[in-house]
């Protein structure tokens, strides 16, 4: 069964933007590209940099401290597809960003 949490206001984050959000006891890493939002696992792969704190390009996120580089729509990495940040089921409910921690 779903579980949704609100995490922000959608308007509070710029298209091509990303913010580190901490709810639920947990850190989510929320992008926003023209309409679509994207939450992931906010903790990187690698050594557990802030992926929410990472610059946002085409659809990219590079982390800021080692430069690893994931898919937002797919939490995927770019070159290596064994390596996957979680990502979240995003839906926008009066202007708030909700996502889905059942899973």
């Amino acid at each position: 069964m779903a579980r949704w949490i609100p995490l922000m206001a959608v308007e509070e984050i710029s298209d091509g933007g990303s913010r580190e959000v901490t709810a639920d006891g947990k850190i989510f890493a929320v992008f926003r590209s023209g309409e679509a939002v994207h939450v992931i696992d906010g903790i990187c792969a690698h050594a557990g940099g802030p992926l929410g704190k990472g610059q946002l390009q085409n659809g990219v996120v590079t982390c800021p401290w080692h430069g690893w580089q994931y898919h937002v729509d797919s939490g995927m990495h770019c070159l290596n597809h064994r390596i996957c940040q979680k990502k979240f089921p995003v839906s926008i409910v009066d202007g708030q960003i909700m996502v889905d921690v059942s899973q």
